[in-house]
């Protein structure tokens, strides 16, 4: 597919900085579309990067239009995570006339961009954008999740698409390409306990900002099983990312925010990882944008470390252990990685119709806690939770 009609070049001064002879920059390793060139070859990109300059659908007011070229002036000056990188930056999608001609044109750029097999960064802009990013696997017929790295859930009312309701537009499509929506880091002051029962009544997984700062650990499951991860501004506490309408003292620390960052980069599921809700006119000394740099910075270090470790594609690579549950009168199989050491369960499916639809999601990553539960005698939170939306 030509999408040289689709994008524009992002301004030259996101390149325009000195090349060190000893230690170079990532701006240097990324073939980029800027004011006077072209759009680079992509076909051989491991990682295509993309802005997507559109606050139309913002509830939040406009703002975050201008982010992409921010973000990139930061980014482009940091060191190369790896060696060999193949990435591509095809600069700012062209603003439609009215903001369903920026879903359609987003949707049909990453179409052709994830039906080769591409991984994809994208700078926002605003959340709203998740709707058509959803819509591109839809067209794909592809049954997918979603980690949404957030302070709210984006399930108010509302006939028009925003960024706070486009969840509510996913749930409404039909027939459904949505398995799981991951909202981590929501913050119960801003969404209330009707809402949270809203979210446990879809059986969506959920996760306060406390827990995952607690364990992180815990929280890397979760980022793994992901196809796409959408990391709102908003989460992350106003004195590491102050550019954001309605900044709050609380949050994510740059430092988890860069840390889930990674866990999405390794992941052999995320195929799209999003940055949305920075407004630079708000931003000090550009110490947001400069955040959002590190966290892209730290999914491409952890994208090139990527392991291929999913249990089943190279039997070599792990071990199996099946744990019987005398209680329960159940067993369940769990796969550790010998690459990685990271762990797996299985997850049965009896109804062949909805094996056939959810076969790629019956492999739930987990970790070694879940597997010593097991052998507790305890079946894992995580196992019954993805039992009931495969099964129900």
């Amino acid at each position: 597919m030509d999408l040289n009609s689709f994008f524009e070049p992002a301004s030259s001064a996101v390149v325009d900085y000195r090349s060190r002879e000893f230690h170079p920059m990532l701006g240097d390793r990324i073939a980029a579309h800027v004011e006077g060139g072209s759009l680079p070859e992509w076909e051989e990109a491991d990682l295509v990067l993309m802005g997507v300059g559109e606050d139309r659908g913002s509830a939040d007011g406009p703002g975050c239009a201008v982010a992409p070229d921010y973000i990139r002036h930061y980014l482009y000056r940091l060191s190369p995570p790896h060696a060999d990188m193949r990435i591509v930056d095809l600069g700012n999608l062209a603003r439609g006339v009215e903001v369903k001609d920026t879903y359609y044109a987003l949707t049909e750029a990453l179409v052709a961009l994830l039906d080769k097999g591409k991984t994809v960064v994208l700078l926002g802009g605003s959340q709203d954008l998740v709707f058509p990013i959803y819509k591109a696997y839809e067209a794909l017929g592809r049954v997918i999740n979603i980690c949404s790295v957030d302070s709210d859930f984006n399930l108010e009312g509302g006939d028009t698409v925003q960024s706070n309701n486009y969840l509510q537009h996913i749930i409404l499509q039909q027939p459904n390409y949505l398995f799981d929506y991951v909202a981590l880091g929501y913050q119960s002051y801003f969404v209330g306990p009707e809402m949270v029962s809203l979210m446990e009544d879809l059986k969506f997984s959920t996760r306060r900002l406390g827990e995952v700062q607690a364990s992180m650990g815990n929280t890397e499951p979760l980022v793994r099983y992901s196809d796409v991860m959408a990391v709102d501004v908003n989460a992350v506490r106003q004195g590491d990312a102050p550019a954001n309408a309605y900044p709050s003292p609380h949050g994510l620390y740059g430092e988890q925010v860069c840390q889930l960052a990674r866990f999405a980069g390794m992941s052999d599921k995320t195929s799209t990882f999003a940055l949305f809700g920075m407004v630079p006119g708000l931003d000090r000394d550009g110490q947001t944008a400069h955040m959002l740099a590190h966290a892209i910075w730290y999914f491409v270090e952890g994208f090139y470390y990527r392991m291929d470790d999913f249990p089943h594609q190279s039997p070599q690579h792990y071990k199996r252990f099946t744990v019987e549950l005398q209680d329960h009168k159940m067993s369940i199989a769990f796969y550790k990685s010998l690459k990685s050491d990271r762990w797996w369960m299985e997850v049965p499916c009896d109804d062949a119709e909805r094996r056939a639809r959810y076969g790629r999601h019956t492999l739930v990553p987990c970790n070694y806690s879940d597997y010593q539960q097991a052998l507790g005698n305890a079946v894992p939170d995580l196992w019954w939770h993805y039992y009931n939306r495969i099964n129900n």
